[in-house]
Formats: structure tokens, C-alpha cells, sequence
């Protein structure tokens, strides 16, 4: 029977022959994650359960990045459930201040994502790996605590939506606005449930940090993965990462799917989100002035090397607009550090800009950025919920490292 290439992974994992949109299996985990908010309470839950042992130390990661270093004392005894369980459970992938890094930025660097692994997090942003040609999806604590225990956890197969990307990007429009696009084409619940598979020549004119990018924001159209071919670019960079061997799958011509979107990039440009869903999205023909109080470049959706090397590039010899606060997010220490041999941090902080620490921190209201009443905010982050940064009176425009750095010296939303 013809099957997508999620469908291809996922019945690999359950070891059956085919699967079938629908269909409820067990498969056997790669790899579960954790970070510091969802992990204590995953923690506490396998505490209740039969089996007090991980199923493989290797295959666990454990990643303190959403309040480190620590904001409060809750925060701190989170942290310090976690670094005591794996202190007790040896667990070969717990990174802490000084070796950690935005888990969604830190995992594939560091080699532990590959293509064909079925990989759960209790975050729901897991869905980046797809950019690497894995199964990844977001999961609760409950089932990360079945998944630490087990190796395996239950799926019912997704149908999927092939999204098929022609043509090449023009000069600061990045694989942020192709996913704002697509969300905006599709709304927040038009993927519920279902893989989606990108497709087409297009592929090829993406960046890995485009991908990864592309990937993450999935879920934003409520979909249960993103995923793409395992091509040429995709191996140099797992290469460059990585000795485990890894498998690739591919859909077969005849694969089923619920409907079709070809994204044109050589016409596309740069999008913005429109508080409070990422699917109001709009094209600069289409904005009009609106002052902003902050900018925040970074997160697991835009903290890469390429997304520092944008906003430098713009922001290079220019000063942040006065009254905007600027905050510049490196995703792991080795992008901060590579952003510090290259200038870029010197050309930040020479524009008025603050750099942080790896840390999800704003963008879900947590700390280094939280937003007053009434405030707006240009964020390269993946949610403008109301409330999602602060107070529930702010707002958050979603827009691509460039958008945000060009805004940044305006004072206003502003086209690079």
C-alpha cells in the first residue's frame, strides 16, 4: 500500500509492514526529551509507575533552557528535580547553564536528531527534527514519563498535506515567512492531526536553519509533524554533526494525501503575524505604521547562525531606534560563540542591542523580556497569544529576523 514518508517512519518503528492513516500503533522511540518545565512533572509521574528505571540513559535528553539560569525559586527546585534524576538515572543527555542551548537549537547540533528516528518531546515544538527527515512530535509529560519508561509510545497515523515549494528566495525572505505564509494560506487548525510533507525543487534553495525554522512552526497549523526529503544539503549537514547511522525514507509517487499547497518563492515575501494567531498574517502592502516598544531576535524558531547573521547584516553600523529595547537570543553556546568570533555580538551591542544567554526567556512571557501593558513587541518567536509574553493587554507581531532587526532601528514594523 502506498505510504507517505511519516507513514514509511512509523511503521518501521511499530515493525509492520505498512500502516494506514488512522490507524493506532506502538512504535519504538528513538529518542524522548525533556526540558525544565515539562520534565519534573514527568519525573513525578514515573515515580507513580511499576518500572523506576529509564528504558535507555543514551536515548534521553534533558535540557534546562526555558527558565535558566534560574528566574525564582520554583524554577530552581524544577531544575534541580531534573539534575538530580539524571544524576541517579545516568542520563548521557542532561545539558545545564554553561552547556545548554534552546533544546530545539542544541538537539540536532549536537548530532542526537537523525533522519528516520521517531523522536516524542514534552514540548510542543519537537516537530523541528522533521527538518532533518525524522518523526518528531510534541507529546505531554504523562507520555514522556511513559516514553522514559518504555521506549515506545502510541500514535494513530497521521493522513498528510503535501506542500509542494518551487523556485528560489529573494534577499531577507527566509524560511520564517514561508511557514507564516503557509499558515496564513491554511489557518492554525488546517493541518489538525496531519503530517506536513514538503515537496518540490524548492526544497533545494533552503537553508538547513530555513528547515529547521519551517519545521518547528508545524504545530502552528495544528499539525502532528513537518517533515523533509533527505537530500544532498541535509547529509553535509548531518555529517557535520553526527556519526550514528541514520535511514532514509521516502513517499512513495502514489502516497495519499488530503490536499496539496505549492508555495511559489521566487514571489513570496516577508510576512508578518498579526497579534493574536499566527495565521493573521500580512504583506508589507498591506501594514501601515505601528510603532513598537521591543524586538526580540532569537528562540528554537530563529536563534541560528543564519538568522545573527541577517539581523547583523542590517543592523551593522546603524543604532536601535530610542525607547525600542532590543534582545538578541544566540539558540546554543556554540552559536553564541561563533557569533562572537564573526563580530556580530560586538555589531549588536555597538547598535544598542542587549545578547542573552541561550534561553526560551520571552517568548513565553518567562524572563528577559516580558512585556508591560499595552506594549508591542517584533518577535522572531512562534506564538502572539494574548498574554503569551506578558500582560494580556501587549502585543506580538511574528516576523523573521530581518523584519525584526529593520524594525529595531526604526521604532516601527518595518520592511529590511
Amino acid at each position: 500500500m502506498p505510504m507517505t514518508m511519516t507513514q514509511k517512519i512509523l511503521a518501521k518503528a511499530a515493525g509492520l509492514p505498512e500502516v494506514t492513516a488512522g490507524q493506532l500503533i506502538e512504535a519504538k522511540l528513538s529518542l524522548v526529551l525533556g526540558n525544565d518545565i515539562t520534565s519534573p512533572v514527568a519525573i513525578n509521574e514515573m515515580g507513580k509507575m511499576k518500572t523506576k528505571t529509564v528504558f535507555d540513559k543514551d536515548k534521553i535528553a534533558l535540557v534546562m533552557d526555558h527558565f535558566t539560569p534560574n528566574r525564582d525559586i520554583k524554577s530552581a527546585q524544577g531544575c534541580k528535580k531534573v539534575r538530580e534524576f539524571a544524576a541517579v538515572h545516568e542520563i548521557s543527555h542532561y545539558y545545564d547553564v554553561g552547556e545548554m542551548g534552546i533544546e530545539h537549537a542544541l538537539l540536532p547540533e549536537q548530532g542526537l536528531t537523525v533522519p528516520g528516528d521517531v523522536i516524542i518531546g514534552a514540548d510542543s515544538h519537537t516537530c523541528t527534527y522533521g527538518a532533518l527527515g525524522a518523526f518528531s512530535t510534541g507529546v505531554g509529560s504523562t507520555d514522556m514519563a511513559a516514553g522514559m519508561a518504555t521506549g515506545k509510545a502510541w500514535f494513530k497515523v497521521p493522513s498528510a498535506i503535501r506542500v509542494n515549494l518551487t523556485g528560489f528566495l529573494k534577499k531577507y525572505v527566509s524560511g520564517k515567512d514561508v511557514i507564516l505564509h503557509l499558515i496564513g494560506e491554511i489557518g492554525v487548525d488546517g493541518a489538525l492531526y496531519q503530517s506536513l510533507e514538503f515537496t518540490g525543487d524548492g526544497v533545494a534553495a533552503l537553508s538547513m536553519d530555513d528547515r529547521f525554522t519551517i519545521a518547528n512552526m508545524a504545530i502552528e497549523a495544528g499539525a502532528k509533524n513537518g517533515i523533509f526529503p533527505v537530500d544532498e544539503k541535509c547529509e553535509a549537514y548531518l555529517k557535520d554533526h553526527t556519526n550514528r547511522p541514520w535511514e532514509v525514507f521516502t513517499a512513495d509517487e502514489d502516497a495519499s494525501y488530503e490536499r496539496e499547497v505549492t508555495i511559489d518563492l521566487n514571489t513570496l515575501e516577508s510576512t508578518v503575524a498579526f497579534p493574536h494567531l499566527p495565521e493573521n498574517t500580512h504583506t508589507f502592502d498591506e501594514i501601515g505604521e505601528i510603532a513598537i516598544d521591543q524586538v526580540v531576535i532569537g528562540s528554537c524558531t530563529n536563534g541560528r547562525m543564519q538568522d545573527l547573521r541577517q539581523a547583523a547584516e542590517i543592523m551593522n553600523g546603524k543604532k536601535v531606534a530610542k525607547n525600542v529595547r532590543v534582545i538578541i537570543i544566540p539558540g546554543t553556546q556554540k552559536i553564541y560563540l561563533e557569533a562572537l568570533k564573526e563580530g556580530l555580538i560586538e555589531t549588536f551591542i555597538k547598535a544598542g542591542a542587549i545578547v542573552s544567554t541561550p534561553t526560551c526567556g520571552p517568548c513565553l512571557g518567562g524572563h528577559m523580556g516580558v512585556l508591560a501593558d499595552n506594549e508591542k513587541c517584533v518577535s522572531t518567536t512562534n506564538r502572539n497569544f494574548i498574554g503569551r509574553m506578558g500582560a494580556t493587554s501587549s502585543e506580538i507581531y511574528l516576523a523573521s529576523p530581518a523584519v525584526a532587526a529593520a524594525s529595531a532601528l526604526t521604532g516601527k514594523i518595518t520592511a529590511p
